[in-house]
């Protein structure tokens, strides 16, 4: 099984079961889709930062807030984080509600400190892996199986275990599968992605999820007993679009998957139609830049103009039974697929005009040229005092399920951890500069010195 990990630092894409077999018969030709089905689903807008309230309950943050601050010096988080995987493998006496709170704590930390003890989850990680598909599979209550899942899900996001696939995701599929509670499949979905993704899991792996991912899509998800469940379909196509983000030919499952997205355009929730709206620009983005790199055409059948009339309905959408701020997010969204499509651009950006030079920066008239240009791409990733631009589709899914896996610890991941920070390489990064920096340019400025600019890089 090849790491597809490992694939996506150093190419950022990995190669489908098509793209290997025309690369051994030379052949060009495309494989012929599989009709398309039907589905609804849900997915946060990139622009929206996710809280902790997804991952955490109130007693599990106070819990942990009360052992370690961001104040804490590295050494007593360590201790701490020391204590919590101490406390997990002592099972002994200790009831439902302690292995809710020691589990939920413990991927607290993780998240939000990732390199807080790293060397000792790996030293313990043949412990632990066990130790959380056990409470997972147990099932004696809901909250300890996700909050058992979560913490698995952050461990193999945050450390380097290559076997992590081969040993969780039959487990992870069974409990998807076979547990009615909708938490419980959400996170289990989640975790599957990134175990195939970051676990050692290769590019027929992500294939196989991708088509169980599309099952569930097609059929509401009641392949998997949740059906007509939003946040569970949501999931999928959220899982989708990750793992997709990192397949260099999706053209094999394009004209299904495109079909299934489609359909979900219908939905009533604002969240699976946004989900849907994502991946078909996904998709399509996919396409273009396969076209522009080989110079062949997907075989990809859908109807262009029944498409951009079923997006642009989505932008006008009025119905006073959603709320003002899901219209909003769903005109913005829609607004942001077709821009996509029609001018071949990423998410966020906007073709609105300015002025291209300032008027108001000295020079008379003559000197000043009415040059305008578009304000382009308006999504960006914050963190510390770098800004990454993000500017693909692929780039977009992939900040969207880390976001949903590391809420706000997501800064964190980026500046200490290497898997994280590997699935945003390629993405255009800009520099900023500190508050303590502008104060003393404020400085310098008031002695005559010049104005520094800000500096951009990529990764």
């Amino acid at each position: 099984m090849h790491d597809l990990r490992k694939k996506v630092f150093e190419s950022n894409k990995t190669i489908s079961r098509k793209a290997r077999s025309r690369q051994q018969s030379g052949q060009g030709s495309p494989a012929s889709s599989r009709a398309g089905s039907r589905a609804p689903s849900l997915q946060p807008s990139d622009d929206e930062h996710s809280s902790d309230t997804d991952w955490d309950d109130g007693l599990t943050v106070s819990v942990a807030n009360s052992e370690y601050s961001d104040d804490t010096p590295p050494a007593s988080r360590s201790e701490a984080l020391h204590n919590h995987i101490v406390d997990l493998l002592d099972q002994k006496r200790s009831s439902v509600q302690d292995r809710e709170v020691k589990l939920a704590a413990y991927a607290h930390m993780l998240r939000h400190h990732p390199n807080a003890a790293v060397d000792e989850i790996n030293q313990q990680i043949n412990d632990l892996i066990p130790l959380f598909l056990k409470a997972a599979r147990g099932f004696i209550t809901s909250l300890e199986t996700v909050n058992a899942i979560k913490a698995l899900t952050v461990t193999i996001l945050s450390t380097e275990l290559e076997t992590a696939y081969g040993r969780v995701y039959p487990t992870l599929k069974g409990i998807c599968q076979d547990l009615d509670d909708e938490s419980v499949k959400v996170a289990a979905i989640r975790a599957m992605s990134v175990a195939t993704m970051c676990g050692g899991g290769g590019t027929a792996e992500a294939e196989e999820l991708m088509e169980f991912l599309l099952d569930i899509v097609e059929t509401d998800g009641h392949v998997i007993e949740a059906g007509d469940s939003g946040p569970v379909v949501a999931a999928a196509l959220d899982a989708w679009g990750f793992v997709a983000s990192n397949i260099d030919d999706l053209e094999e499952e394009s004209t299904r998957a495109l079909e299934a997205f489609s359909e979900q355009l219908n939905s009533t929730d604002v969240d699976v139609q946004v989900a849907a709206g994502s991946n078909i620009a996904l998709l399509l983005e996919a396409a273009r830049v396969y076209e522009d790199e080989t110079g062949e055409a997907w075989n990809m059948r859908y109807d262009q103009d029944q498409l951009l009339s079923q997006l642009a309905a989505l932008t006008k959408e009025s119905s006073k039974s959603i709320s003002k701020k899901d219209r909003r997010h769903l005109h913005t969204s829609f607004n942001s697929v077709i821009t996509s499509l029609q001018h071949g651009k990423g998410p966020g950006y906007s073709t609105a005009r300015r002025l291209a030079t300032n008027p108001h920066t000295g020079g008379n008239k003559t000197d000043f040229r009415a040059d305008f240009q578009e304000y382009g791409y308006r999504e960006k990733l914050r963190i510390q005092n770098i800004t990454i631009l993000i500017d693909t589709w692929s780039l977009s899914a992939r900040v969207r399920m880390l976001k949903s896996v590391l809420g706000s610890g997501l800064a964190n991941h980026y500046t200490d951890n290497q898997v994280v920070k590997g699935l945003l390489s390629g993405a255009h990064a800009e520099y900023t500069q500190s508050s303590a920096q502008k104060k003393n340019r404020g400085d310098k400025s008031s002695e005559g010195g010049k104005r520094p600019s800000r500096g951009k890089g990529g990764f």
